[in-house]
């Protein structure tokens, strides 16, 4: 049988296949409340229906001051659990598991309100310059993820994905390009890694289930990070538990990023081998023989589809058939298409 369609255990969870729906920003959110619309309900039940073995919902926002913009679903608030339960129900009931990429924008973030970041270093000139976090910010800050850790468990997701990537938050306290601290959050990777290391413990707390990060693994820029620098980061994950490294790239300075089919698997793949520790691998995966190489060569654990699962919701159906497996749809109705 391919790779790509068998079961996967993880912590306390077994997908059925290793096809995962990677978080995307959907922006609809058009009352800038952060509120589920009827556009997530159909959007993400619909790739549940095409048989995604995990669906991770897009980055969404643990404080609103932590938007990347004001269409993003947000987390902050107890009127955000019924919208989200309800996108549980839809995707379980078509029989896919589902996680929750938890995020703050910091120095991203484009709002009208105040914005904060490690360091106030804007991140170009057509963003705002933000305010540099205090250690109470921090603390704050922390706490709202473990709430929004709180909020996911309540509303039935499986996963909790932390995006620790594309120069949002904290990522930006990993990169010495956006961190430029002299305090204990500052300057050597321990200090660097010391407030994901805060929220991670913070949702360990409250969450039994498996817990992802997602990191960029290069920056692309001089002095920036490198796959070899995350290894001993990735090494201090696992060790808190963390049970898989969603291994992305890019996006914490402007950087010309060469971009080609599978252009960040070799970045998993390292991580993988040397941390050692599960990891996604993610980045212009398109064809169902692409994503069975990966899996059948070891360099990654799980594949991540992005806009080929925009394109096409029923990619793992047309998957399936390329490589030769059968695998059941969702009702008898669907299956007059599917034979």
């Amino acid at each position: 049988m391919a790779k790509l369609f068998e079961n996967y255990k993880i912590g306390n969870l077994t997908l059925k296949n290793r096809i995962v729906m990677s978080p995307m920003c959907m922006y609809e959110c058009h009352n800038k409340d952060g509120l589920v619309q009827d556009f997530h309900k159909i959007h993400y039940a619909t790739r549940a229906v095409g048989q995604v073995g995990l669906i991770i919902v897009e980055a969404t926002a643990v404080q609103p001051e932590g938007r990347i913009s004001p269409q993003d679903l947000g987390i902050w608030s107890d009127e955000h659990t019924a919208g989200l339960t309800e996108l549980n129900r839809l995707m379980h009931g078509a029989g896919s598991k589902t996680g929750i990429q938890l995020a703050h924008a910091g120095r991203k973030a484009e709002l009208e309100s105040d914005i904060y970041a490690p360091s106030a270093i804007a991140f170009s000139e057509n963003y705002k310059t933000p305010i540099e976090m205090t250690t109470n910010d921090i603390k704050n800050t922390v706490d709202a993820f473990k709430k929004a850790a709180i909020r996911s468990k309540e509303a039935g997701f499986d996963v909790i994905e932390l995006h620790g990537a594309h120069g949002y938050l904290i990522n930006e306290f990993l990169s010495p390009l956006s961190n430029k601290r002299t305090d204990e959050y500052g300057g050597s990777v321990e200090n660097r890694y010391r407030f994901l290391r805060e929220v991670i413990d913070a949702v360990k707390e409250v969450f039994d289930g498996p817990l992802f990060v997602r990191i960029s693994a290069k920056d692309y820029a001089e002095g920036g990070m490198e796959p070899v620098d995350y290894i001993t980061m990735t090494k201090w994950m696992k060790e808190q538990g963390v049970d898989l490294v969603d291994v992305s790239s890019g996006a914490v300075v402007h950087a010309r990023i060469p971009v080609f089919p599978g252009y960040q698997v070799p970045f998993a793949e390292t991580i993988k081998h040397e941390t050692p520790i599960p990891t996604g691998a993610v980045g212009l995966i398109t064809s169902p023989v692409q994503a069975e190489e990966i899996l059948q060569n070891n360099r990654a654990d799980l594949v991540f589809m992005a806009r080929e699962l925009l394109r096409n919701p029923y990619w793992a159906y047309q998957a399936a058939k390329e490589l030769g497996v059968d695998i059941e749809a969702i009702n008898d109705s669907y299956k007059r298409g599917w034979k």
